[in-house]
């Protein structure tokens, strides 16, 4: 789906004057308040929420939905009562996109909080409008200050879908307190293949009630089946209000499609396309990028890996390793060709990192490295083989590279850890240590911590999830749901990384100072 970008309307004196009168008489909707020439049922309404993503210094993307063909009109300003606008604009949402519509903010102030608000109007007659709803975020700073930001993935899994009475997706709450800047989704947005029952036994004897809808209770194979995924996402309230006010960072991984999928050999009865690309990947693949407010990149639509720079002291590498990979399990004695990055994506990569200038360099994955995985990389004991190729490829590419200060986070495993890779303890050792982070679920079933490979010498600093006395597949409702938190500071330049769970209780931290000798491009150089 395109996204149409705002352009930044000038505004005179007296344009202010009239919008802020405007905006004293419709109590606080300025020029969004217009006469409603009709009863509430006959105008556009929001069917969702709204959300922000993508933010930089300069720019950010926002989302939402209507309830049907309609104009999205959204206004910004750095002032809560919006006695100042920015700028102003519109794009459509039609049928095509289920009525999801996305606008890029553009010519932004750098280090400052937006406030936007977003209201529908009829396609035909503007003057019959929606009520506007209001959201917020902050652009990355120019300069060196302070940045927070949260991660986890994995919302909705195994069938615990809503329960209003146990307080719903209680995790979203816990981490709109914390205020982050902005939220890492590591993937599984949604769970397509885990329809929800309306009940559930839990092992103490209680029930688990869900919110039940009928493409939801299904496991999704059709178009309308992968967007009703996300939309039964937006039926919680602790969701709605978390993502009004913390912009995403959206990736994705399995389950927005099936369990462990690849590209090639994922198929339902609807079988190819021509190319050979799967129809149900790509009816998943359009559902995610109708429900995600992610940027464009015009050299490539519908890629999701991308860079995203958040002042001097960060930049974030949001990876795909679903897209590119092999479609063989990741198996030793299996001897074909095997990828889970993908060329194009690995040069992109090195790429990226050797032109960043931030301190910290944070890579956002999938799924961890070093847990033993046959849908993922680490094999077990011993040299690299297979997928660990592209690993120790990349891995030895930063060191020569004099690529310093990278940190790994990821979820899907439905525990917490920290994993710190060593080369004095690892197989392969051409490499600098480093910090792998894994925290989730969001909203899911737990599960017990898995083992690790010493390919690449990763050794468990800390771990936490459920035990064998409690079982697989712990609901929600016993706590063990995680995420975890980052703050970098604006002056020392350390990261603080924090595990938490639903309740806010820091499980575990670690200070992480930053290496700060010559740059990348410098090295290379030197190198060549």
């Amino acid at each position: 789906m395109a996204i149409a970008i705002a352009a930044k309307r000038g505004l005179t004196r007296r344009h202010l004057l009239v919008r802020s009168a405007a905006t004293i008489v419709a109590g606080g909707l300025g020029s969004l308040a217009k006469p409603y020439l009709s009863r509430a049922a006959d105008r556009p309404a929001m069917a969702c929420g709204i959300q922000s993503g993508d933010v930089s210094a300069q720019s950010a993307v926002v989302w939402a939905r209507a309830d049907r063909p309609s104009r999205m009109q959204v206004e910004y300003s750095t002032v809560e009562s919006f006695a100042r606008i920015l700028g102003s604009s519109s794009a459509d949402a039609l049928p095509d996109s289920d009525f999801t519509s996305k606008l890029l903010l553009d010519g932004l102030p750098a280090g400052q909080d937006i406030f936007y608000r977003v209201r529908f109007e009829n396609l035909d007659e503007s003057r019959i409008t929606g009520e506007a709803q209001l959201g917020r975020f902050r652009t990355a700073p120019a300069e060196r200050h302070s940045v927070s930001f949260v991660w986890s993935g994995d919302t909705l899994g195994q069938g615990w879908g809503i329960d209003p009475s146990r307080g719903g997706l209680r995790t979203y709450r816990t981490m709109r307190d914390n205020q982050p800047d902005f939220f890492i989704h590591c993937g599984d947005h949604i769970y397509a293949d885990c329809p929800v029952e309306p009940e559930l036994k839990l092992p103490n004897g209680e029930i688990w009630r869900n919110i039940v809808t009928e493409e939801k209770s299904v496991v999704a194979h059709t178009l309308t089946h992968f967007r009703g995924n996300y939309k039964y996402n937006w039926l919680d309230e602790n969701l709605r209000a978390f993502h009004a006010e913390v912009p995403i960072f959206a990736q994705w991984d399995d389950h927005e499609v099936t369990n462990d999928w690849a590209p090639r050999g994922t198929a339902d009865e609807t079988g190819y396309a021509e190319d050979g690309t799967s129809k149900l990947v790509a009816r998943a693949r359009r559902a995610f990028h109708e429900f995600m407010p992610i940027r464009p990149t015009p050299e490539r639509d519908g890629r999701i890996y991308r860079r995203i720079s958040y002042g001097p002291l960060l930049d974030v590498f949001l990876i795909d390793m679903r897209s590119y990979r092999d479609s063989t399990w990741n198996k030793r004695e299996d001897q074909s060709e095997a990828f889970i990055l993908g060329r194009e994506q690995l040069a992109w990569l090195k790429r990226e990192l050797v032109a960043s200038n931030a301190t910290w360099k944070v890579i956002a994955a999938d799924m961890p490295i070093g847990l033993i995985s046959e849908d993922a990389v680490a094999l077990g004991d011993g040299p690299p083989e297979r997928r660990e190729h592209e690993i120790a490829d990349l891995l030895s590419f930063m060191k020569r590279a004099g690529i310093r200060n990278t940190v790994w986070l990821t979820a899907d495993m439905h525990y917490t850890a920290a994993h710190h890779y060593d080369p004095n303890r690892a197989v392969f050792s051409d490499f600098e240590p480093f910090w792998e982070f894994v925290s989730g679920p969001l909203h899911a079933g737990t599960w017990a911590p898995a083992p690790l490979d010493n390919t690449f010498g990763p050794k468990a600093m800390f771990q936490k999830g459920c035990s064998a006395e409690q079982g697989e597949n712990l609901a929600p409702c016993f706590g063990l749901q995680f995420f975890g938190r980052v703050d970098v500071d604006g002056k020392t330049e350390i990261m603080t990384v924090t595990l938490k769970d639903v309740d806010n209780s820091d499980l575990w931290s670690v200070d992480i100072e930053p290496r700060l000798d010559a740059r990348p491009g410098q090295i290379m150089a030197q190198h060549i």
